[in-house]
């Protein structure tokens, strides 16, 4: 069934845009027509590939003739759907009809595009799984894996309210340590800025009066003075730099050893290392719980763990402990011989391997560290905070300081 992409007014006379799948443009037409749309433009968005012989098996294939950008759905929305979906299907509403209503909801017409080329496929007898495995832009390796066993089980609402879950506690880790490194970032970048608007614009024309009265200038004037004649002239270079040193890092992230290395610096971080640690701890303990407990096998878990981690160092001892796995080790003998996690994670971890607990072990050790990681932001926002107003008040000071003493010299005041 093609999919098409449509320009209309509505019954108030206001233009609107959107896309239907229909078998036909007329049929297009008919549909939007009963929801009292007057068409004006309308072309086809994907054609459906034809039916395949009887030597190419039952199924029909489609592909997207267009290139779908490769942003992702943000963690919320991502959340948000597959919580509505798991409910949908709780109800006993059937699959495509499920996707037929969450595609009337969607938040953007990327989505919509997406989630209509699955319900296609689905259809056409594709499983839900191989369906989305066509969109790796919007749904991950863990998020198919965890799918295709809940289709396997027989219990795909179960295994999509875990996914809903799993994306709304990520989405919350995030958002705590982005607001935990939110603060010093503004407290940094709004000093700076004050900094750059005294040096380039209030201290040369005060630096200017007091020396056209004459006069041998304080140590703190000379070095303010000088400071400002660089800011003055080279600026530019300095602004180049900037963006020189961003390219740069952007260069080293995109390549492996890079991203190792500035992964492990981060790690060692004297105030921000411990967050980051804990932060990977979390995530590798709730994805590894939620695949386990969605009937994945534990190796195939562990590679979609590597895969979604997003810390290097992380993801390099999940490799080993799926290389010692193979050899015939359990998952506690390596990972305590890692510096990554600490002692009492590996022993944990070994306690439910032995009770057969291992799913409920991994989710403790989950909501532990993400009780630690806020109390780690708040400790960390508790230091940084007076340190950065201290900070910022030197530099004032000193500029204040390295104005008013010449002004004092010359009887001003």
């Amino acid at each position: 069934m093609p999919i098409y992409e449509y320009k209309a007014l509505n019954a108030s006379g206001q233009a609107k845009t959107g896309i239907l799948d229909a078998d036909s443009p007329r049929e297009a037409r008919t549909k939007l027509r009963k929801d009292n749309v007057h068409v004006t433009s309308i072309r086809v968005l994907k054609d459906a590939a034809k039916a395949p012989s009887s030597a190419e098996g039952p199924k029909r294939q489609f592909s997207l003739p267009f290139k779908m950008p490769a942003r992702k759905e943000s963690t919320a929305i991502m959340s948000n759907f597959t919580r509505q979906f798991a409910t949908l299907l709780k109800a006993g509403t059937p699959l495509a009809e499920t996707l037929q209503v969450l595609i009337q909801q969607v938040p953007n017409r990327r989505f919509e595009a997406v989630l209509r080329d699955v319900r296609e496929r689905v259809t056409s007898g594709d499983s839900l799984a191989d369906a989305m495995q066509n969109h790796p832009s919007t749904f991950s390796d863990l998020y198919v894996n965890m799918v295709k066993a809940g289709e396997a089980s027989g219990h795909l609402d179960e295994v999509l309210s875990r996914i809903g879950d799993y994306l709304q506690k990520q989405n919350k880790l995030r958002s705590k340590v982005t607001s935990a490194l939110m603060y010093p970032m503004i407290m940094v970048t709004v000093g700076a800025l004050v900094v750059v608007v005294l040096m380039n614009f209030v201290v040369p024309k005060i630096l200017k009066l007091v020396t056209a009265k004459g006069g041998s200038l304080p140590l703190p004037t000379r070095i303010l003075q000088n400071v400002s004649a660089f800011f003055n002239d080279y600026w530019i270079l300095m602004a180049l730099a900037i963006i020189a040193a961003l390219m740069a890092l952007s260069a080293v992230r995109r390549n492996e050893k890079g991203r190792y290395f500035l992964d492990r610096f981060n790690l060692s971080l004297p105030i921000f290392g411990d967050l980051f640690r804990k932060q990977a701890i979390s995530r590798f303990s709730v994805t590894l719980a939620t695949l386990l407990r969605s009937g994945v096998p534990v190796l195939e878990a562990l590679m979609i763990v590597k895969n979604v981690v997003q810390n290097s160092v992380m993801a390099e001892i999940i490799g080993i402990i799926h290389d010692r796995i193979v050899e015939g080790t359990d998952i506690s003998t390596p990972l305590k011989k890692s510096k990554m996690f600490p002692p009492v994670v590996g022993h944990m971890i070994a306690v439910g391997e032995q009770s057969g607990q291992l799913e409920d072990i991994l989710s403790q050790l989950s909501e532990s560290y993400d009780d630690e990681i806020d109390i780690s932001t708040q400790r960390m926002t508790a230091v940084m905070e007076p340190i950065m107003i201290i900070f910022i008040a030197i530099i004032v000071a000193f500029i204040v300081l390295a104005i008013v003493l010449p002004m004092l010299r010359l009887g001003k005041f």
